[in-house]
């Protein structure tokens, strides 16, 4: 009981199995060469009807162990479930067809009711053929009834969602959430219904601080704000990479010409001293520590001097003071580093400690990047290859067990699939990896980025010894836990045994469907996962991109809310949703109509950014435009505005 096996296509085709959809075989609106251009009959179409109903019987009775398994709650629920994949074993366009020429309801939107709408279609065609209706199944779940059980399924998970949007907003919090309590103040203000805490960040003292604020919110905002804290779970990254050199560049905009037109910004902040008052806060430019009493003497308009890094002659213009802060700017390219002079009217202070530059490796298409299980930092600067042409890097690999599991061949890809590639060599702990996929003037690999290797480590337990201790603190902290990277029902067994040794509270459990082998085996999974009263399914649809292919990624998507829709389990919509608004306050209009994609879910996620709340305020007006105009898979044809006869 598994879905269609998907990997990634090989040079930007995509994969084709037997199983696919048959999208190969179809010709003008959908027909298929077998199809016979001849008036379908009723009974003809009545007898392939009820060969689909008695086989979806016999699956129930043959499901039975499965069944028993279920939570009582969702029994019916997994019955249904298991209509649907029976229904979706079959390759029913030519009796859709058909059932469009009788102009009779076809059974595109049966996710919620299966049973029902094929034993409905039955009881159409027999009207239409002059005979009587047939006995329905008992067990089947009624018109209506699904829908109504996934609101409460989804209400009792998430919470209630706000008057006017079924459509849940949840919200990743930054770790400046952890020290600022406006944060999340703000975002509940703006329409926040959840709040995520990503588990592969920061630590427990932080999210003890975010969950204190985060309830703390939504007390006073006087509607509940549930926590979703998820597992690191087996996350390839990159290791470190050596530092650079402690160095600021503060560069003034120029025009084509090399002119300048605005002054460069920097915040001269007292050293050691919590900084505050200066009017164009810190976020005016960079951070430049001096001595506090020094700084304190400083008056707006007063001139500094100093020598940069190259010995070239600076001016600086002190713009505003604040307490133990100043913003100053100036006109020329600078480069400060530690232990720099600045001169002043009030005499000479000495730059203090900068944070050093983070380096990357530029890899470009024809380079080697060799992954190992040291985690030493690694070197930006290449090595030749034999060939000359290369560059050759060497960098860390934070899950080395997974370097084990691959082979020569097999594909890798980095950074959410910026860069990729696949395995020329493998050696003890370690593995080559030639660049096919890069841009050709090259593309910044950094630090603590992520690994994707479709194609091995699928044998990797979802929870590690290490993750022992976030699950402690999920369990009593937390209203829903996540489980990272859901690809084998034992994953979702040692889950659920973690948290009931725990005994702390009983948080709902949300798969995240993040690998190739997670969607394949996501009936199985929602099975398992359908064991507690309190379940969901997060669409991870970055790491799937990578792992399935960006050009499969939405029949995937697609395929994950259908069988969520059978199994009446809410969906949690994430990764990139409007992402570049979250970063630069403007959205892009690909990700507007990401977004009204989400209103097919019971909650979209949202990742941090400087301007999230701006993005929570715009996806709270996408969806509930959204919601006007249609229902999961069904039209709602609310009046057209655009059309208005006289």
């Amino acid at each position: 009981m598994t879905a269609r096996a998907t990997t990634r296509p090989k040079a930007g085709r995509p994969a084709r199995t037997p199983e696919d959809a048959g999208l190969e075989d179809a010709g003008p609106e959908g027909t298929t060469p077998e199809r016979v251009e001849t008036m379908p009959t009723p009974k003809r179409l009545i007898r392939e009807l009820e060969t689909l109903r008695d086989e979806m019987r016999a699956r129930h009775v043959a499901s039975l162990g499965a069944f028993d398994r279920v939570h009582p709650h969702h029994r019916r629920s997994a019955q249904n479930l298991v209509d649907y994949l029976t229904l979706r074993s079959h390759d029913i366009r030519p009796l859709q067809a058909s059932l469009a020429e009788l102009g009779v309801s076809s059974l595109g939107r049966a996710e919620e009711h299966v049973m029902r709408s094929v034993e409905q279609v039955i009881d159409v065609l027999r009207a239409l053929s002059g005979e009587r209706e047939g006995r329905r199944t008992e067990s089947a779940v009624a018109f209506g009834e699904g829908r109504r059980t996934l609101q409460e399924n989804a209400l009792q998970l998430m919470g209630p969602a706000p008057e006017g949007r079924s459509t849940r907003i949840m919200v990743t919090m930054s770790t400046e959430a952890a020290d600022d309590p406006r944060i999340a103040r703000r975002l509940v203000e703006a329409g926040m219904d959840c709040a995520r805490i990503n588990c592969a960040h920061d630590g427990p003292e932080d999210w003890e601080r975010m969950v204190a604020h985060i309830r703390k919110a939504s007390s006073e905002a006087g509607r509940a704000c549930p926590i979703l804290m998820d597992l690191p779970g087996p996350k390839l990254r990159t290791g470190p990479i050596a530092d650079g050199p402690a160095v600021v560049r503060l560069r003034p905009r120029r025009d084509a010409r090399g002119v300048p037109l605005s002054p460069a910004h920097a915040v001269l902040a007292g050293d050691g001293e919590p900084t505050r008052g200066a009017p164009g806060d810190l976020t005016y430019g960079p951070v430049i520590p001096v001595d506090v009493h020094w700084l304190s003497q400083l008056r707006p308009g007063d001139r500094l001097g100093m020598r940069d890094t190259r010995r070239s002659p600076r001016s600086l213009e002190v713009v505003t003071v604040g307490t133990s802060s100043a913003t100053v700017d100036v006109w020329d390219t600078t480069y400060v580093e530690p232990g720099l002079a600045i001169s002043g009217p009030q005499g000479t202070t000495r730059i203090g400690a900068l944070q050093p530059i983070e380096q990357a490796l530029r890899v470009r298409p024809g380079d080697v990047i060799t992954l190992t299980s040291d985690l030493a930092p690694a070197t930006p600067l290449p090595r030749r290859g034999p060939h000359g042409g290369e560059s050759w890097f060497r960098i860390g690999c934070t899950l080395p067990e997974a370097l084990r599991a691959a082979r020569p061949g097999h594909q890798v890809w980095f950074d959410d699939g910026k860069i990729g590639g696949r395995v020329r060599a493998v050696r003890d702990d370690e593995i080559d990896v030639e660049v096919t996929v890069a841009p050709a003037n090259g593309v910044n690999l950094r630090a603590a980025r992520g690994i994707n290797l479709p194609d091995g480590a699928r044998d990797l337990s979802a929870i590690s010894d290490e993750d022992e201790a976030t699950v402690a603190f999920i369990a009593e902290h937390a209203d829903l836990a996540g489980l990272s990277f859901a690809q084998r029902v034992s994953d979702i067994e040692g889950f659920q045994r973690r948290l009931e040794r725990l005994g702390h509270r009983d948080p709902g459990v949300v798969l995240k469907i993040e690998t190739a082998s997670g969607f394949q085996h996501l009936p199985e999974l929602l099975l398992a996962g359908m064991s507690n009263e309190r379940v969901g399914v997060m669409v991870a649809r970055g790491d799937l991109a990578v792992e399935c292919g960006f050009e499969r990624l939405a029949e995937v998507q697609d395929e994950i809310l259908w069988l969520c829709d059978a199994a009446h389990v809410p969906v949690v919509w994430a990764t990139q949703v409007l992402d570049q608004m979250a970063r630069t306050g403007q959205p892009s209009r690909p990700e507007v109509s990401d977004a009204v994609m989400g209103a097919r879910a019971e909650c979209v996620m949202l990742n941090k950014g400087p301007f999230i709340v701006d993005a929570v305020v715009a996806l709270d007006d996408i969806l509930r435009r959204a919601e006007t105009h249609q229902q999961k898979k069904v039209p709602l044809l609310r009046r057209l505005k655009s059309w208005s006869p006289g």
